[in-house]
């Protein structure tokens, strides 16, 4: 079995008795194709880049789980015929791969454009 993640958004509109519906079928559709859920997390509703489906916000939903290529088909196209899924995306996962938020470490002096441009670009000098 492969690991997988996806990422799917619904409409930021559903009612809680929606959404539970919605992740009961996610994990029906996993446990029926002996598939083996890892975690599903609500990320909760944030503005898209830009408008899908006449819709400017929508509710993230975090799933990774377990499972073969004729559970990923299975899945997406559940998701696809669902009226309520915004956008949808499986990706497969490494093997060993660890994921985690980057570091970003902040360079007391920070050069500029200007200043990397001036000392690349050699200057004529006037004879």
């Amino acid at each position: 079995m492969r690991n997988y993640e996806t990422i799917y958004i619904v409409q930021p509109d559903l009612n809680d008795d929606e959404i539970k519906a919605m992740s009961e079928k996610v994990q029906e559709t996993l446990t029926a194709m002996k598939g083996n859920c890892g975690r599903l997390e609500d990320w909760g509703a944030r503005k898209l880049a830009y408008p899908v489906k006449k819709f400017s916000r929508g509710r993230y939903f975090y799933l990774t789980f377990e499972g073969d290529a004729p559970l990923v088909a299975e899945l997406e196209r559940r998701l696809r015929l669902d009226d309520k899924v915004i956008r949808y995306q499986t990706v497969k996962l490494e093997k060993g791969v660890q994921i985690t938020a980057p570091v970003v470490e902040e360079s007391p002096a920070e050069e500029t454009v200007a200043d990397v441009a001036a000392e690349t670009i050699p200057t004529e000098s006037a004879e």
